[in-house]
């Protein structure tokens, strides 16, 4: 891989010194083509061992700059959302994983069932990088990407304060009868 062609590519390191020529030792890449772009798939590695993996997709740097880490869940879910619509696969956490297929289905279903386990399996991937170490852990052995989201939901949601507002002033508005 040229200079150009790794300057085209985001990569930091953990420390933040970022990859340069001078430091790779190793790489391992496969290019495919892509709408006419090249994709350079594999690993970068440095003089330190650190390993670079260049990202599909570019916002993704999201939610490496903003983990969730316990606080912060309304803003980790939104960007979440943000990075899987980009990638078209939104759709695992808004709807349930099927865990098997009935006898008798079409080729159709059989590619479309395929193709939601891969997505499902990529968006678990995206939910757990997306954590901090801590938290990491506690969802580690959690298979389904509803079950992850769902707990995360009942321990860290906070209920929306407007909804909590106009709940009580209609509360206090209604007439005893």
């Amino acid at each position: 891989m040229e200079m150009e062609e790794i300057k085209r590519l985001r990569y930091d390191s953990v420390d933040g010194s970022g990859l340069t020529s001078s430091n790779v030792i190793r790489l391992e890449s496969s290019v495919s083509r892509k709408n006419g772009e090249a994709e350079y798939l594999g690993i970068l590695l440095d003089k330190n061992g650190i390993e670079y993996f260049p990202q599909d997709n570019p916002l993704t740097v999201i939610l490496d700059n903003n983990k969730f880490n316990r606080t912060n869940y309304a803003d980790w879910l939104r960007n979440l959302r943000i990075v899987l619509d980009y990638e078209n696969q939104g759709y695992i956490i808004d709807k349930l994983f099927p865990h098997t297929l009935p006898n008798g289905s079409s080729s159709e279903e059989h590619e479309m069932f395929e193709r939601w386990h891969a997505d499902h399996h990529k968006v678990r991937s995206i939910i757990h990088a997306s954590m901090s170490n801590d938290v990491q852990k506690q969802y580690d052995r959690l298979d389904d990407v509803a079950s992850i989201l769902q707990r995360m939901k009942e321990v860290y949601a906070i209920p929306d304060r407007h909804t909590g507002y106009v709940a009580t002033k209609e509360f206090f508005r209604a007439k005893m009868t």
